[in-house]
C-alpha cells in the first residue's frame, strides 16, 4: 500500500495499537501528523572528547570501546542495574544503566560505540551513568533530535519510527502550499528540504535554514486567518449608533479622562456610529483606565436604543464589575443584571426572560457575567455591543459565540498586557488596536526590589509589618508542588522551586498568628474563586499562589507582592504580577526573591527595579525573549482560540514574524481572497479548523 501524509500511522511499519494509542495522546493521528512532530531541541554529537578533557557537569560526546563483558544485578524494589567498562586513548569509564538489562546483549567487547553523557572523575578512572548509545561508524548524523515523547513510547521507538517514515515518504512530491515568489523574495529554502533537515540536519547551517522556513510558514498561516477575519468583519453589517452624546455620563465621574482615555473613546464613538461593526481591543497597563472607556461604549450602545453584554474570565471579576458599572449606569437609568453560573436557576430565568422582553421599559439593558453569557438559552431583544474583559482569556470561539446572540453586533475586546506594537498587530490582528500609554495623575508607583535568600528574616518580619498595619501580602511561587521539578537544562541539573503547596505550609507555620491561603491553577474553579474571594473581602492575610493571580481581580489593600524565585518570569509577567498591588492608597512594594547574579535573569530583575512603564517594559522583554515566547502554549496567544505552533515558539526573530505578516496582508489586501492558492487556503482552514465559508 502507498503511504501518504493521510494515511493512519498504524501503516508504518513497527507500529501497533499500542503505540498508535500511545502517539494518539499527543494528537498524532496520520503520516502527516508524525512528519509535523518537530524536535523540541538537538543535541550536538559533533565534536568527540577524550575522557581526560570532559568538563564534568556538561554532557560530552565520546567514542569509546567496550572492555568488559556487561554484569547486570537486582537491587531492592525491583531495580535492576547493569555494568561495564569502555576506554579509549585517555582512560577508562565504567558505564552503569538502570532497568535496562536487555542492553546486556548489545554492549560486546571489542565494539566501539559512540556515548553522550557527562563522564565524572572517580579515583583514576570515570563513571558515566545512562548514557546514550549508538553503534559507531562514520555516517553517523553530528545533529540528534530530541522529541516530546509521552507515556508508553520511548526516544528510541520515536527515532525509529522517524527514520521509517522519512525513508518511506518521498518529500520531493509533497505540495507546498507557500507562493513560490514568497518564498524567493524571502529567501526560503524549499518544503521538502525544510522537512528533511527538521529532523535529519546535515548541519547547523542547515537546520536555521529549516526552522526558518517552517516558522515563517506557520506565521504567514496565522496572519492570513486573521487577516481574512479581519476582511469578514469589515464586511459585516451592524446597526449603526449615531448618537454619541456621552456628557451626562462623563458629568458624573469624579476625575477627568487621560488624553490616552480621550483619545480612544473618539475611536469607539466614530466605530459605533458606523453600519460596519466595529471590531477594536483597547490594550493598556493595569490602572489605566480602559473599564471607563467600556462603560463610554455601552453607555453609547443603550442611548441609540441597544442592549450590551460585557463576558469576564471569573465570576468574582464579574461581580467587581457589575458592582463598578451599575452603580455608575443606573443613576443614568440604565438596568443592569449580574449573570454568573451560581446565579441560581429561577433568577437566571428571570434574567433571561428579561433580556429578551419586548417591554422597553422592563427589559435588561446591559448583561455582566462570565462564559454564563454564551448558554444556549440566553438570548437578546436587540445587543447591539458585546465588550470582554481580560481578552487572553477568551478563545476567538467564545467571542463569537456570544456575538452571535445579535443581528450585528459591534464588539470591544480589552487586555490588561502591555505588549509592543508589532506583537500587537500580530496578536490582534482581526482587530482595530487602541493603545492607552497614559496612567491616570496620581496612580503611585509600586516600590520594586530585588534580595536574594540572605534577607530572608528581614523579609518576614516586613510581612509582619505590613500585615499589622492592615495590608495584604501577595507570595507568588513558579510551581504548584516540590515534585513539580523543572526539566532538565542544558548542564542536566534539576533545581527544586518554591512551589505554591509547600511554601504556603512554611508561611503558615512562620507566621502562626496570619491567615494563611494557597492558590494554583490545577485547583477547581468555584475552589479558586472562593479563595480570591475571602482575598479580596479581608479574610486572608498572606495568598501564597502561582500566576493565576496575575491578572483580574482588584484588592486595593493588598499593598506587598512577593515573587519567589523571580528569575524563572518573564519582564511582562513579572510586571503583571507587580500591577497586583499597589491600586488603593496603602505605598506598596513588589520584592523580586532571586539569587541570579548575572546573565538576563539579573537584566530583568534589574529592569524592574527601574522601569515601571508598561509598554517599555515589553519592548525590552521583547528584546530579550523573541517574539517566540509570545506564541507558547497557554501564552499570549491564548485568545487565538486554541490554535497549535508547533515551531513559532523557537523564533527569536522579530523580522521574520514582521515579514511574515506583511506578505499576509499584502496577498489578502489583492482582493483573491485565497483563491489562486486552494493548498494555502487548506492550510489556513486548518490551522483555524474553520470550514470554507468562515474563510470566504
Amino acid at each position: 500500500m502507498a503511504l501518504e501524509l493521510s494515511t493512519n500511522v498504524k501503516a508504518l511499519y513497527g507500529v501497533g495499537a499500542a503505540r498508535a494509542a500511545a502517539y494518539g495522546k499527543m494528537g498524532i493521528y496520520t503520516l502527516g501528523d508524525l512528519l509535523a512532530h518537530y524536535p523540541s531541541r538537538y543535541e550536538d554529537k559533533s565534536s568527540v572528547t577524550l575522557l581526560e578533557n570532559a568538563p564534568s557537569d556538561v554532557k560530552s560526546t565520546f567514542v569509546l570501546t567496550v572492555a568488559t563483558e556487561p554484569r547486570a544485578a537486582t537491587l531492592k524494589g525491583r531495580l535492576s542495574i547493569l555494568k561495564f567498562k569502555a576506554y579509549d586513548d585517555s582512560g577508562v569509564c565504567e558505564i552503569t544503566y538502570f532497568n535496562r538489562n536487555f542492553l546486556k546483549n548489545v554492549f560486546t567487547p571489542g565494539l566501539d560505540f559512540r556515548f553522550y553523557g557527562k563522564a565524572e572523575r572517580r579515583g583514576k578512572g570515570f563513571v558515566m551513568s545512562s548514557p546514550d548509545y549508538e553503534p559507531y561508524s562514520d555516517t553517523l548524523p553530528p545533529i540528534s533530535p530530541v522529541y516530546p515523547l509521552t507515556e508508553g513510547l520511548t526516544r528510541k521507538q520515536l527515532l525509529k519510527d522517524m527514520g521509517n517514515l522519512m525513508n518511506t515518504l518521498n518529500l520531493s512530491t509533497l505540495s507546498d502550499p507557500l507562493p513560490e515568489e514568497i518564498r524567493l523574495r524571502n529567501s526560503l529554502c524549499t518544503l521538502p528540504y525544510a522537512l528533511s533537515h527538521i529532523h535529519r540536519p546535515e548541519n547547523f547551517v542547515a537546520l536555521a535554514a529549516a526552522k526558518k522556513r517552517l516558522i515563517f510558514d506557520e506565521f504567514f498561516t496565522f496572519a492570513l486567518g486573521i487577516s481574512m477575519a479581519k476582511i469578514k468583519r469589515k464586511d459585516s453589517a451592524a446597526d449603526p449608533c449615531p448618537d454619541g452624546d456621552i456628557s451626562p455620563l462623563l458629568s458624573l465621574l469624579p476625575y477627568r479622562l487621560t488624553d490616552a482615555q480621550e483619545r480612544v473613546i473618539s475611536e469607539i464613538r466614530r466605530d459605533m456610529a458606523r453600519d460596519v461593526a466595529m471590531g477594536r481591543i483597547i490594550v493598556g497597563d493595569v490602572g489605566c483606565g480602559k473599564t471607563i472607556c467600556a462603560a463610554v461604549a455601552i453607555y453609547i450602545a443603550v442611548k441609540n436604543g441597544k442592549q450590551a453584554a460585557l463576558m469576564v474570565p471569573t465570576e468574582i471579576l464579574a461581580i467587581q464589575h457589575y458592582n463598578d458599572l451599575s452603580a455608575l449606569l443606573s443613576s443614568l437609568g440604565i438596568s443592569c443584571a449580574l449573570l454568573t453560573s451560581s446565579v441560581r436557576k429561577p433568577q437566571k430565568q428571570k434574567i433571561y426572560d428579561l433580556l429578551k422582553s419586548e417591554n422597553e421599559d422592563e427589559r435588561i439593558s446591559v448583561v455582566i457575567g462570565t462564559q454564563a453569557l454564551i448558554s444556549e438559552g440566553l438570548g437578546f431583544y436587540d445587543l447591539g455591543l458585546v465588550v470582554t474583559d481580560e481578552q487572553h482569556r477568551f478563545g476567538v470561539n467564545q467571542r463569537a459565540t456570544l456575538s452571535k446572540k445579535s443581528r450585528g453586533a459591534h464588539t470591544l475586546v480589552m487586555s490588561a498586557t502591555p505588549i509592543p506594537r508589532t506583537m500587537a498587530l500580530a496578536l490582534y490582528g482581526d482587530l482595530d488596536l487602541s493603545l492607552i500609554d497614559q496612567m491616570p495623575p496620581g496612580r503611585q508607583k509600586v516600590d520594586t526590589f530585588a534580595v536574594n535568600e540572605s534577607y530572608r528574616e528581614r523579609l518576614n518580619a516586613f510581612i509582619e509589618k505590613q500585615v499589622a498595619e492592615g495590608g495584604q501580602v501577595y507570595i507568588v511561587c513558579p510551581a504548584v508542588e516540590e515534585s513539580e521539578e523543572e526539566e532538565e537544562d542544558e548542564l542536566d541539573e534539576k533545581k527544586t522551586m518554591k512551589a505554591a503547596v509547600e511554601f504556603s505550609e512554611q508561611v503558615a507555620a512562620r507566621f502562626p498568628d496570619l491567615r494563611v491561603a494557597y492558590m494554583h491553577g490545577k485547583l477547581k474553579a468555584a475552589q479558586k474563586e472562593a479563595i480570591m474571594k475571602s482575598f479580596a473581602e479581608g479574610n486572608t492575610d498572606i495568598l501564597v499562589s502561582t500566576t493565576v493571580i496575575e491578572v483580574g481581580v482588584n484588592v486595593p489593600n493588598a499593598s506587598l507582592m512577593i515573587v519567589e524565585n523571580a528569575e524563572r518570569f518573564g519582564l511582562s509577567q513579572l510586571h503583571q504580577l507587580r500591577g497586583r498591588v499597589g491600586r488603593g492608597k496603602r505605598r506598596s512594594y513588589c520584592v523580586l526573591v532571586s539569587d541570579a547574579e548575572e546573565g538576563n535573569a539579573r537584566e530583568r530583575l534589574d529592569t524592574m527595579k527601574n522601569t515601571y512603564d508598561g509598554y517599555l517594559i515589553a519592548e525590552k522583554d521583547l528584546q530579550m525573549r523573541g517574539p517566540g515566547d509570545f506564541f507558547r502554549s497557554g501564552s499570549e496567544i491564548r485568545q487565538s482560540g486554541g490554535i497549535k505552533f508547533r515551531l513559532a515558539e523557537l523564533c527569536d526573530d522579530t523580522g521574520l514574524l514582521s515579514t511574515a505578516f506583511s506578505e499576509a496582508r499584502a496577498l489578502v489586501e489583492n482582493g483573491d481572497r485565497l483563491s489562486e492558492y486552494p493548498d494555502l487556503k487548506n492550510a489556513v482552514d486548518k490551522m483555524f479548523t474553520l470550514n470554507t465559508e468562515t474563510i470566504n
